[in-house]
């Protein structure tokens, strides 16, 4: 089971640039998308009651902001999915 990681950011964001290290570190692949280039979507997100970038979605998981906590968390699912997929 690979978890479809989608990474919304914004230019010149630390907190999104801080996400996307601790992403590439762990080796959890993931897609960019620039919420300046897609305004409905920052909408959407605002009207969730999201107010700051980087939005993370993960499966059926978002957050927003750096969460180190949900990026450990998202990890371990990862590695979990990782080892039920060699013992299958």
């Amino acid at each position: 089971m690979k978890i479809d990681v989608k990474v919304y950011t914004t230019p010149v964001c630390q907190q999104c640039n801080m996400t996307k290290k601790l992403l590439d570190y762990n080796k959890i692949e993931y897609e960019v998308i620039d919420l300046t280039e897609h305004p409905e979507k920052l909408e959407e997100f605002k009207a969730q009651g999201f107010a700051a970038a980087p939005i993370v979605t993960a499966g059926d998981k978002i957050w927003s902001g750096f969460r180190h906590d949900k990026i450990t968390d998202l990890v371990h699912l990862a590695k979990s999915a990782e080892r039920s997929n060699e013992q299958a």
